[in-house]
């Protein structure tokens, strides 16, 4: 085999590996209960979704044209970064404002860690 088209067989993998995983992401944030859930599965996939699709366009253009585009390696780097902990600050913003667990839920460890603050904030939006 050529070495351009095992290139091109492992883009191809990549690119469908990530369009899987924000297939997923999709199915996630349209299943799942509550805002907790949501971002856990929707974070999760996406970004793993989005690493694979910009891993795979990186390899493409560095080992078959030859561009090697430091803002795209720029680009994987901040969603692998930055992706988790925006979905965790926005998690946290929503618990502390109150926004209740899904029915379903059957552990909430925070709530010994905020006490009564939590539970009349609760009450507050039911």
């Amino acid at each position: 085999m050529n070495e351009s088209v095992m290139i091109e067989i492992i883009v191809a993998i990549l690119l469908i590996a990530g369009v899987i995983m924000l297939l997923i992401s999709a199915f996630g944030l349209v299943r799942l209960p509550d805002i907790y859930t949501r971002s856990h599965g929707a974070t999760k996939s996406a970004t793993l979704g989005v690493l694979c699709t910009l891993t795979g366009v990186f390899i493409h253009f560095g080992a078959l044209e030859g561009l090697y585009s430091m803002r795209l390696f720029l680009g994987i780097v901040f969603v692998f970064l930055t992706a988790p902990v925006v979905s965790h600050v926005c998690c946290r913003a929503a618990y502390r404002s109150g926004v209740p667990l899904a029915e379903e839920s059957v552990q909430d460890d925070l709530e010994e860690v905020l006490g009564e603050e939590h539970r009349r904030r609760q009450e507050e939006n039911r």
